[in-house]
């Protein structure tokens, strides 16, 4: 095993509604994506941010990972910047991330509308979010 840092794991998805259910099912599909992209172990995530544009207000996102165990995370709930033109009911995910891997072995993860947001690296992800939608 070689040097562990700690790595930024991004991951980014929309819905349709600002509701609880929505927000919940949506960060738990995300995160579950990036877990698996990633081949992430519980233990080593030092700490996860949550964010959400500002339209999204029905439900914490972070409580997706609280259904998933994570109870001894320090997770985070935040509101996106509210710039003119961006993508509407968005919800981001920072996972914090000790490991071996270099930067460029990191999935990060797009999916829905929020594949707009990085074109680019949605497709570097291998097709994890194709997959999804299939």
């Amino acid at each position: 095993m070689g040097e562990v840092l700690c790595r930024g794991v991004r991951g980014a998805t929309t819905v349709e509604t600002n509701t609880a259910e929505a927000i919940v099912a949506a960060t738990g599909e995300l995160l579950r994506t990036m877990i698996e992209a990633n081949a992430i172990e519980q233990e080593r995530v030092a700490s996860v941010l949550f964010t959400t544009t500002m339209d999204l207000n029905a439900a914490f996102p972070a409580v997706a990972a609280r259904e998933l165990g994570w109870t001894d995370i320090a997770l985070l709930n935040a509101h996106e910047m509210a710039v003119p033109g961006a993508l509407t009911r968005c919800i981001r995910i920072l996972l914090h991330l000790n490991t071996d891997r270099t930067a460029k072995e990191i999935r990060h993860i797009y999916l829905r509308e929020a594949k707009k947001l990085r074109p680019d690296l949605a497709m570097q992800a291998g097709g994890w979010s194709e997959a999804l939608e299939r």
